[in-house]
């Protein structure tokens, strides 16, 4: 078989650098809409703060934007910055740098995501974030 036939027949990825990056692009710009569109119905969220070890997960489209929304009111300032993407298979990770004013105090901390994906859409980001203080 020719590899051009290979191609041919082979699965689209699960995901994309170019998928990642419009995710990214979502939270840039605060798009709830966006955001709860990149997660399958059945995605799970979770947060990286939370009652246990797991942090707080919110599953599905309707508890996925019940987090975001408040959050962008309480914080209209939030932004995540990029440092690094990485792929394999249909996991991926974000690195990134997140600013905030909350409360009237500026903050900052480092974090990363823990993506897996099904057919292009989010079925888990696990955040984790470096702890100031």
């Amino acid at each position: 078989m020719s590899s051009s036939a290979a191609r041919a027949i082979d699965p689209a990825p699960d995901v994309t650098l170019e998928r990642l990056k419009e995710i990214g692009a979502a939270f840039a710009r605060r798009d709830v809409d966006a955001i709860v569109n990149s997660f399958a119905p059945d995605g799970v969220f979770r947060n990286a703060r939370g009652p246990d070890v797991h942090g707080k997960s919110y599953t599905g489209h309707a508890e996925i934007r019940s987090y975001f929304e408040p959050l962008f009111k309480a914080s209209p300032d939030v932004t995540w910055t990029h440092t690094a993407e990485y792929i394999v298979g249909n996991r991926a990770v974000t690195e990134w740098l997140r600013s905030a004013t909350i409360n009237g105090v500026k903050q900052e901390w480092l974090g990363c995501d823990l993506y897996t994906f099904r057919n292009g859409m989010i079925v888990l980001k696990d955040t984790y974030i470096k702890v100031v203080g």
